[in-house]
């Protein structure tokens, strides 16, 4: 339970957009690894912040995620949207969902070019969640 809580306290964090529709994300985006199990991902120009907390998940993704450049951006991008939308929608059925996978939404702006490194990390976080807990946020089972 305490690691189902923790991986959605990522959710709170994922991202807290106040940009604007033209902003772009810059190559120059800190990516910091704090802990094993924690990764931070900021671009102050954007005023974004994305933090994963998740026992198992840096792990995991550097043993079974397909590594960098494998997925193109746009592909990443489009997966992401229909992750969010879906989590989203569970967000909003808690009579249907469990509350404690599905606490709160995720504030992802399709209109943000959030950069290759945000959509990465997003998209194999979700796959991850889908696996570790059984979920299936879309029509396929995710492949790592």
């Amino acid at each position: 339970m305490k690691n189902l809580l923790l991986s959605l306290l990522f959710i709170v964090f994922l991202i807290s957009c106040t940009a604007t529709k033209t902003g772009t994300a810059k190559t120059s985006s800190e990516i910091n690894s704090k802990q094993s199990d924690t990764i931070r991902i900021a671009n102050d120009s954007l005023e974004y912040e994305v933090i994963i907390i998740d026992n198992g998940f840096n792990t995991w993704l550097n043993s079974q995620a397909k590594p960098r450049q494998f997925y193109t951006e746009s592909y990443l991008e489009n997966r992401n949207q229909i992750y969010v939308r879906e989590w989203n929608n569970r967000v909003l059925q808690p009579q249907r969902f469990n509350t404690n996978l599905y606490e709160m939404q995720i504030n992802y702006n399709s209109n943000i070019h959030y950069g290759y490194e945000v959509n990465y990390l997003i998209y194999n976080y979700m796959i991850y969640f889908q696996i570790t807990n059984k979920q299936q946020l879309s029509g396929f089972v995710p492949n790592p």
